[in-house]
């Protein structure tokens, strides 16, 4: 990396109560400015990640996933605030841990919050941004308390060791000069590294006042209250590395570490790859055998059926159609996939929960219709498996099933017992 200087600590729109920039436009203005890298920290959150790593990519800028947390003192009367950057997949992983456990199991305040022991336990491939003065140890530095505050940071050396950074900032806010110069003070005696970064929650200047207005809309605020705080400054702009240059000019290394730390972190996202969970089969065969033994079965309970209704059938026709289909299921790696919600929508039936007869392409599938998951004959009817599952366009399959109000709950239920509660998700959209 031949720049001087890489944003490490960044808040989009994605952080909602204090960031306006948009995925594009950040990285086109990283590229303007001939940034390698750039990191993302949005607020106790990594929802924009995956458009910010594919539009990173994209651009030819590397992309550093990363989150500003708070984080609980071990009294639980106090938080404090660090940004965490993930310095390889193991790192990534252990950032979702944390954040999934904010969410649910720390919420304080109607914020989600980690705590510190967890962040001890889940330390492996992360990188730690003191916070500036929104840290414990800045807090600590402000108040004069030179014993606590050198206690803290050999506490925080002890966990991260040479992934520990004192973070400096000059934003124009309150207390930032008298920190910076306590904070240099003491990293040069216990010779720790010192890393500036401009804590960005807009493009340019010129949007501060938008931003305050969002910020306000958080609080419940106006933007004419004298008495609302004023945690922000114009000055939180996306700057270019000579306007960093220009402002750290008396600190060059504290510049030179955002490179090496960029350097240091490199976590690569695969995307496409579906991961299911396991269909638990009774013996030794594979889901692929297992699958074409039930649908074998369906298949031959259902010509019964239709027979017996008066319903003239060619059972080669069928066998035909069932071959074709189970081949596309096995070659696309989905036969777990079609037991999974055969068995979901059996147990729906078996447990007094109505099910409606299928609709949408899963309708055309005639696995579907001797497993039980739809009730259409997509052969009486000329529908196309095709418009449900086609190698030529690989896509995730997706049923629409149509369960009772009044049972939803308890089929939903019945999947996260069976496979997991970290296995199943709500989406709405």
């Amino acid at each position: 990396m031949n720049q001087s200087f890489i944003h490490l600590r960044v808040h989009s729109e994605y952080s909602i109560v204090d960031g306006l920039l948009r995925i594009p436009s950040l990285i086109n203005r990283t590229v303007e400015l001939q940034m390698p890298a750039i990191a993302l920290t949005d607020f106790s959150n990594m929802f924009a990640l995956v458009k910010f790593y594919r539009a990173a990519i994209a651009a030819g800028v590397k992309p550093i996933i990363g989150a500003d947390v708070l984080v609980n003192e071990a009294n639980q009367q106090d938080r404090f605030r660090i940004a965490i950057l993930c310095m390889n997949n193991e790192g990534y992983q252990n950032l979702t841990e944390l954040l999934t456990r904010a969410y649910i199991k720390g919420q304080s305040g109607g914020q989600p919050t980690i705590e510190r022991a967890w962040l001890e336990e889940l330390n492996a491939g992360l990188l730690i941004l003191s916070g500036g003065r929104e840290g414990d140890l800045g807090k600590l530095i402000l108040k004069e308390a030179d014993d606590r505050a050198i206690h803290c940071l050999d506490h925080w050396l002890n966990v991260f060791a040479d992934r520990f950074y004192l973070e400096v900032q000059r934003t124009g806010r309150e207390g930032e000069e008298l920190y910076n110069q306590r904070v240099f003070e003491l990293a040069s005696r216990k010779q720790v590294p010192v890393v500036a970064t401009n804590d960005v929650r807009f493009l340019t200047a010129e949007e501060f006042e938008a931003h305050e207005v969002r910020v306000c809309i958080n609080q419940g605020r106006i933007l004419s209250d004298s008495r609302r705080p004023r945690h922000y400054s114009d000055q939180q702009f996306l700057r270019s590395a000579a306007e960093m240059e220009e402002l750290f000019a008396d600190a060059p290394a504290a510049l030179a570490n955002s490179i090496e730390i960029a350097k240091r972190c490199n976590v690569t996202l695969e995307f496409g790859k579906n991961v299911l969970p396991e269909f638990p089969i009774p013996d030794r065969r594979s889901p692929d055998e297992y699958l074409r033994d039930q649908s074998a079965a369906g298949l031959e309970q259902r010509l019964l059926q239709l027979t017996a209704t008066g319903i003239t059938v060619d059972p080669e026709k069928y066998q035909q159609r069932l071959e074709v289909e189970l081949r596309v299921i096995e070659r696309m790696g989905y036969s777990g996939y079609f037991l999974i919600v055969a068995d979901f929508t059996q147990w729906a039936r078996q447990n007094g929960v109505p099910v409606g007869p299928g609709r949408g392409s899963g309708a055309g599938s005639l696995v579907a219709y001797v497993l039980g998951i739809t009730d259409i004959d997509p052969l009486q009817y000329d529908l196309l498996f095709e418009r449900f599952l086609n190698p030529e366009r690989v896509s995730m399959p997706d049923f629409d099933i149509d369960f009772c109000m009044a049972g939803r709950d308890r089929v939903i239920d019945y999947v996260a017992t069976r496979y997991g509660r970290e296995k199943v998700s709500q989406i709405i959209t």
